[in-house]
């Protein structure tokens, strides 16, 4: 497998890792500088030389995993016979320099409801490293030609067609997603409300709207849906920067993106 082909398959199985590369090289060593290796929780792919280095370097990239913000390092190496290693001993004569660079689990959101706000929002945010869910009951806002806006994202953007329940999506998120939702029909907007509550996996859920929608909303999810105040308060309404009174869907889209951006940075996930 490749190293690209390893970091996809970190990502997809949203688990942390740390992307190895010999930088420099002066002398004799195992392998040229380029050479890389990717390192996850409980496996490996491609190599460094194998050896003490590449022992020390897979011991150091799994203690880096446990951290929770990991910086790159660069650790350098001495392959001579005079040098205490770990790991046993390797001489072949040259230095190398060996970078290993953090690959956190990327964060992901979900917006359900890509009409004009949505789409708006979707285009923000497909600049950024994430895992973007777009999810819709409409057929005709999710065509190819609609989204084609989106075709230079950074995100690895996924598109969901629900035709009836769109809140059976919940569960297939990955753990942490963080909710948006603004659909066309505030029925479905309550759906989803109600199902975001019981699905324990998620991270933060967003709802769009007034303050007269969500009086109605809450009373709903206390008497009909049980829920109590604690958790019926998981969800923020409204969403946005509160300064930014703007209507356009642009404006509103910037807002909710700017407020989300700065969750990420409080929040560490």
């Amino acid at each position: 497998m490749t190293w690209v082909a390893a970091v996809a398959r970190l990502r997809a199985r949203r688990e942390p890792g740390v992307l190895v590369t010999v930088a420099t090289v002066r002398g004799h060593a195992p392998r040229d500088a380029g050479a890389k290796l990717v390192v996850g929780q409980s496996e490996t792919w491609g190599s460094i030389g194998g050896g003490n280095v590449e022992a020390v370097v897979i011991d150091r990239a799994r203690e880096m995993i446990t951290v929770s913000k990991p910086e790159p390092e660069l650790i350098d190496f001495a392959l001579n016979d005079k040098v205490t290693n770990q790991h046993g001993v390797q001489c072949c004569g040259g230095t190398v320099s060996v970078l290993l660079e953090p690959l956190p689990v990327v964060r992901a959101v979900a917006i359900f409801g890509v009409g004009h706000v949505g789409l708006e929002l979707a285009r923000i945010l497909a600049r950024q490293d994430i895992d973007l869910h777009l999810i819709d009951s409409r057929a005709d806002i999710l065509t190819d030609k609609r989204l084609d806006v989106l075709g230079d994202a950074v995100a690895q953007v996924h598109v969901h067609h629900t035709p009836l329940l769109p809140e059976e999506v919940l569960a297939e998120l990955p753990h942490g997603t963080h909710i948006l939702i603004m659909t066309h029909d505030h029925a479905e907007d309550a759906a989803l409300c109600d199902a975001a509550l019981r699905t324990t996996h998620l991270g933060s859920i967003g709802l769009i709207g007034s303050a007269a929608k969500w009086v109605r909303f809450h009373k709903r999810l206390a008497t009909e849906g049980g829920h109590d105040k604690a958790t019926i308060d998981r969800i923020k309404t409204p969403i946005g920067l509160a300064d930014m009174t703007g209507k356009e869907p642009a404006t509103i889209a910037v807002s909710v993106a700017a407020d989300l951006l700065r969750t990420f940075e409080t929040d560490g996930d």
